[in-house]
């Protein structure tokens, strides 16, 4: 397995969002400058063990719908059995609603969310490498969404959504919206952000990716 290459994966069969080229764009760019090779795919024919096997982590850039048949499904959990890494962009939690496995790696399913507004973040632990450029509080633009159940019995939070700070938030005081966990052999890590395309223009939202890929790749 190269931890030093990343896989970004962007089927969707659901909703599709416009900012999917420009996460792209952002990964590679931050391959370029810290070291990491980075492959983009739309395609499910590339989860074969051969071909996982040459990535650190498989990045999926705001996947929506049922993306992989039953032997993509095997090959990627054997791939993070044997140690690889997960990384869940925004509707990444709106993706393979029927596999339950794949729910226990991403961590929480999507339920809904309000217009796109301003929303202030509790960055919960400043030492992980995806938040700890950031301050406590963490103001940013974005689609913030709802879960269908909060999933901090089963990861580790590392930032969560302050709903009094933005309208139509719909769980409550505990609202995760960024984490990571071990799961299966291998290291998942998922943000809620990055529906806009601005959102990866952003100095603080693009660290933070970084960080998580490189969580994810065992880089860090």
């Amino acid at each position: 397995m190269d931890d030093d290459a990343v896989l970004v994966f962007s089927r969707t069969t659901g909703f599709r969002h416009d900012s999917i080229a420009d996460g792209i764009s952002a990964i590679r760019d931050l391959g370029a400058h810290h070291g990491f090779a980075v492959d983009a795919t739309e395609s499910a024919a590339a989860f074969t063990p051969d071909n996982l096997h040459r990535y650190g982590a498989v990045v999926w850039m705001s996947t929506s719908g049922d993306v992989l048949d039953d032997a993509g499904r095997a090959a990627f959990e054997r791939y993070v059995r044997d140690g690889g890494g997960y990384v869940g962009i925004h509707s990444a939690s709106d993706t393979e609603y029927d596999w339950p496995w794949y729910g226990g790696l991403v961590g929480a399913y999507f339920r809904s969310h309000p217009a796109i507004q301003d929303a202030t973040i509790r960055v919960e632990d400043r030492t992980h490498p995806s938040t700890a450029h950031l301050a406590r509080s963490w103001n940013r633009r974005d689609e913030w969404y709802d879960y269908r159940a909060t999933p901090r019995d089963r990861v580790h939070v590392l930032a969560s959504l302050d709903e009094s700070s933005y309208s139509g938030g719909g769980m409550g005081g505990d609202h995760p919206i960024a984490w990571c966990h071990a799961y299966d052999g291998g290291r998942a890590w998922y943000t809620g952000g990055g529906h806009t395309r601005e959102s990866y223009t952003e100095p603080p939202f693009r660290a933070h990716l970084l960080g998580g890929i490189r969580y994810a790749a065992g880089l860090t």
